[in-house]
């Protein structure tokens, strides 16, 4: 395998919440709310401690704190219970880069070991941190804690789902041997040129803003597969602020070429030299993904799944009241063209099964591709791995 080598941008200084080209001023952070209290950073490290009782469920949780510690991608803000860590129950904000009306309290990451999950009622009663009659973003969430949370959020709103497994790489295949690469392609590390065009094409860029992925790319990780006579940048992968390599996705002129496993052996390598605990998040219906990354050593801990919460008839200044008898959907976000397929309401206990878009396509959008038109701008949400071997 060509050998690449990976610097760091030295500057570890927190970035704000709000997005370039993003309206509204920094929100005042809330010190604590009813049941939890905001994380100073010094207790983080003791923190992530306590998390490795509860691995591999909090490692998704264990990751994002990891990588803020030491890279400092984003200012995530933390809050433990009071009674932490007899009731371990933990939050974070923003749960994503781009949240609605540009409220970081909007979106939030929570983990809770599933032996312990009736902590996760206190949510009900949550009511300073979190506006429950606002619609919220959950992204990949251990599915047990969603359930609990359904039960209850049930009565009131709308959660849609987008089903995902967690696979843990704890041991890299490094005996898989890969076809070289075509002599008019090379590998090598993302570059800030790079960057809108990830953004443009990323399935959930609805819910990452570009700014992230400017310093994703400054930080962490980030690999493509480009054409040496036209510097086309076919496939790319990288390393996300939460620990999990993010959305692998290939134009399609350039599948079934081996690109996806080239890139997934090669940063999860990266990955792992760093430190961390390479995982992804795969569509169950995804068996062609499933197959490249088990092939690498990967093996599935736990299903989770992401989340969009709306309210019964919640009404916004920007679009009116949203009825979830027809269709929920937040107030506009930045994103590219996009299509709208309707979602039902989530009965719990019952299955999900979703048309497999790929591992980061955000419920209800995805980019068109079907026709020449999109095609002429190489526009695509193929993982790279669907009909990549």
């Amino acid at each position: 395998m060509q050998a690449i080598a990976f610097g760091l941008d030295n500057d570890s200084s927190s970035q704000s919440v709000t997005c370039p080209g993003v309206a509204g001023a920094e929100m005042e952070i809330i010190p604590e709310g009813r049941h939890f209290r905001l994380v100073h950073e010094s207790e983080l490290p003791e923190i992530l401690v306590t998390l490795e009782r509860y691995l591999p469920e909090s490692l998704k949780f264990h990751q994002t704190i990891k990588t803020y510690l030491n890279d400092r991608i984003w200012d995530f803000k933390f809050y433990v219970a009071k009674d932490w860590p007899e009731k371990p129950i933990i939050l974070h904000f923003p749960g994503c880069t781009l949240t609605p009306h540009n409220n970081i309290y909007q979106a939030f990451g929570i983990f809770c070991p599933s032996a312990e999950i009736e902590h996760v009622d206190m949510m009900r009663t949550e009511d300073v941190l979190i506006d429950w009659q606002k619609p919220l973003y959950l992204n990949f969430t251990h599915i047990a804690i969603m359930n609990r949370l359904d039960e209850f959020y049930s009565k009131f709103g709308l959660m849609e789902r987008l089903s995902g497994d967690i696979y843990v790489c704890n041991k890299l295949n490094t005996d898989l041997e890969l076809e070289p690469l075509p002599d008019d392609a090379e590998m090598r590390l993302l570059t800030l040129d790079n960057v809108q065009g990830i953004h443009d094409l990323y399935p959930a860029n609805e819910i990452e803003c570009v700014k992230l992925f400017d310093i994703l790319v400054r930080k962490l990780p980030g690999l493509g597969i480009f054409r040496k006579d036209t510097n086309e940048l076919a496939a790319w992968m990288v390393h996300s602020y939460y620990g999990a390599m993010f959305s692998m996705q290939t134009r399609p002129d350039y599948r079934r070429m081996g690109y996806g496993i080239r890139l997934a052996k090669a940063l999860t390598q990266l990955v792992i030299e760093r430190g961390y605990t390479p995982f992804v998040v795969i569509r169950p219906q995804n068996d062609a993904s499933r197959n490249l990354y088990t092939k690498l050593g990967y093996e599935k801990a736990f299903e989770t799944c992401r989340v969009r919460m709306t309210p019964d008839c919640y009404e916004d200044s920007t679009v009116g009241t949203i009825s979830n008898t027809s269709y929920a959907k937040f107030p506009p976000l930045p994103q590219g063209e996009c299509v709208v397929v309707s979602l039902r309401k989530h009965v719990p206990g019952e299955s999900q099964a979703v048309d497999d878009e790929g591992i980061e396509d955000m419920l209800a959008e995805k980019c068109d591709i079907s026709n020449e038109e999109a095609r002429d701008r190489k526009t695509t949400t193929d993982e790279g791995i669907g009909e990549d071997k």
